[in-house]
């Protein structure tokens, strides 16, 4: 666990990060052996993403390569607005790649399908998912995610690279937000 005083008194840990860790190993064997033979190219989803991805690159024994998207339907606040946009776009062309969007929380679906009918439109050899939770309580429009990480209630997380209002990114757990409504600044 953090050192004590870490955790601010609106935080209860949900997963640790001893937790989160060996399952990250699970998915990165479960990704060596699907492609093997293969060199899948990974996209990350800024920001939340980034501390997952690191960690499943390092668990993965194939060679691969990495792009970076960001997106906003959130913005500040604990609640999704609903309307997905790229505030960043790939770098690089997909088409006949196999590539892994890889994000950190499948809510309501509503950015990962969006990104998925994006990206299909690009013509990737395949295209698969890799969330580290999902919350299908949240759904609103189905997505099917091809590897998970977690199975998590209805609740507001943060931690492992999940904010709000960017803050407890660096929190090493997983964490439910007692209060979403306090005040973050």
């Amino acid at each position: 666990m953090p050192q004590a005083g870490f955790f601010q008194n609106n935080l209860e840990p949900l997963l640790t990060r001893d937790q989160v860790q060996a399952r990250v190993q699970e998915l990165g064997a479960e990704i060596s052996r699907d492609y093997a033979g293969k060199s899948p190219h990974l996209i990350s989803i800024l920001k939340g993403a980034c501390i997952f991805l690191s960690d499943l690159v390092r668990a993965i024994e194939l060679p691969l390569s990495l792009d970076f998207m960001a997106v906003s339907s959130y913005g500040a606040s604990t609640k999704s607005s609903g309307v997905v946009r790229i505030t960043k776009d790939l770098d690089a062309p997909i088409e006949g790649r196999d590539v892994i969007l890889v994000e950190d929380i499948l809510d309501t679906g509503l950015t990962l399908s969006y990104l998925h009918e994006s990206l299909l439109n690009r013509n990737p050899a395949s295209l698969k998912i890799c969330a580290l939770l999902n919350k299908p309580s949240r759904r609103i429009k189905e997505v099917h995610a091809d590897y998970i990480g977690f199975e998590i209630p209805d609740k507001f997380v943060v931690g492992y690279g999940l904010d709000v209002g960017e803050k407890y990114r660096n929190v090493p757990d997983i964490c439910v937000v007692i209060d979403p409504s306090a005040n973050w600044h």
